[in-house]
């Protein structure tokens, strides 16, 4: 990219003042060109010529100078017009749909909330769950559209809408293990667990489809410890994970005489970036 003389603007900017100039050239003539946009642009050269202007106009390839803010003269940065920030994806779906495919609307929402965060690290999200009168006519999609004011749609809002409750922002129902974050949500509000409960309710999560026994337990989490562990460690930890868990303290599991194992509740969403295998 090479810079402009000083004085000078990009041809960009130029153009902007052109077309800045003819509106207010339509406005100040009541809504015609002061100079129609079919004359050849020599014709209104010559005209001007003939009329006895002074100062002959000066090519129109000619660089414009302009003073910067500060009156010096030099360069002038381009104003960006529009920008994309984002984008939203309107889902049709009734509550009965998500429950009978075991889920639900706000657990849908903040997984696919989570796995637009883990494509792209530090970007934001909100998700919110359109409330509409019960029995409102049209397509799921079409009144989720139409609460939601998605300014796309081509027609206007519709009456029995004006009225309906405002959309609700989600809140995650029963536990969301987020294993990328290490974070685990109970309701919504985050759990304090430690670096050894967190470690043992991953390791679950990852072998879920089998019971872990508590010597592999030992040799997996406490291998390079300085910790002296034992049987009765696992037991303490499993004790305080599961009084964390509160009510879906069942997550995980005790299986009698064999270890603990990993229970996939319907309350219980386990997001893992992509490099997980679960």
């Amino acid at each position: 990219m090479t810079t402009s003389p000083q004085g000078y603007v990009h041809i960009s900017v130029r153009n902007a003042q052109r077309r800045a100039a003819r509106v207010r050239s339509y406005r100040e003539h009541g809504g015609t060109y002061g100079t129609p946009a079919s004359r050849p642009l020599h014709s209104v050269q010559n005209v001007a010529e003939h009329a006895g202007e002074a100062e002959p106009q000066a090519p129109q390839t000619a660089p414009m100078p302009v003073l910067a803010p500060n009156g010096i003269p030099g360069p002038q940065a381009v104003a960006t017009e529009t920008e994309a920030r984002g984008f939203v994806i309107y889902v049709g779906m009734d509550e009965s749909a998500a429950s009978a495919a075991g889920t639900s609307l706000t657990r849908l929402a903040n997984e696919l909330r989570h796995y637009v965060e883990s494509l792209v690290p530090g970007s934001q999200s909100a998700a919110a769950v359109a409330i509409a009168p019960a029995g409102a006519p049209g397509s799921d999609l079409e009144v989720v559209r139409q609460v939601l004011g998605d300014p796309t749609i081509q027609q206007g809002t519709r009456p029995d809408l004006l009225q309906a409750p405002a959309p609700v922002s989600t809140r995650q129902p029963g536990v969301l293990i987020d294993l990328a974050r290490r974070e685990v949500q109970l309701d919504g509000e985050g759990l304090n667990l430690t670096y050894k409960e967190f470690e043992l309710l991953n390791y679950l999560v990852e072998n879920g489809g089998r019971t872990v026994g508590r010597d592999e337990l030992l040799d997996s989490l406490w291998r390079n410890s300085d910790e002296v562990p034992n049987e009765r460690t696992i037991d303490v930890h499993i004790r305080r994970l599961r009084s964390k868990l509160g009510r879906l303290s069942g997550t995980v599991r005790t299986v009698r005489g064999q270890g603990y194992r990993f229970y996939e509740h319907p309350e219980v969403v386990v997001w893992a970036a992509p490099e997980y295998s679960i």
